[in-house]
């Protein structure tokens, strides 16, 4: 699913107040942090990431290596060091959005 450019605008908007919930350090995407946020993600739909100054790689490179690492989640932007991510819940949508 591709997001649309009034529906990235919607997530960054709902982003927007949100606090990072996991961080990726010098360990960067282990399977560990992976699991940690796919599981952060099946309790909330849209999440917010730290990337530290010791991760092995961008917080831009870190978003969209998660989202092609898992091909439901949306890499919705990167803003400094933090990254926007999305996916919708199978069950119970909290998020509508726009078309």
């Amino acid at each position: 699913m591709a997001l649309t450019p009034k529906q990235r605008a919607q997530l960054k908007k709902l982003a927007h107040p949100l606090k990072p919930i996991h961080q990726v350090g010098k360990e960067g995407l282990s399977d560990a942090t992976l699991g940690a946020i796919l599981d952060a993600l099946n309790h909330r739909e849209l999440m917010k990431v730290r990337v530290q100054d010791t991760a092995p790689t961008t917080a831009r490179e870190t978003g969209e290596a998660i989202a092609a690492r898992f091909p439901e989640v949306e890499h919705v932007q990167t803003i400094g060091k933090t990254v926007v991510l999305y996916r919708r819940h199978p069950e119970k949508p909290v998020i509508s959005l726009v078309r």
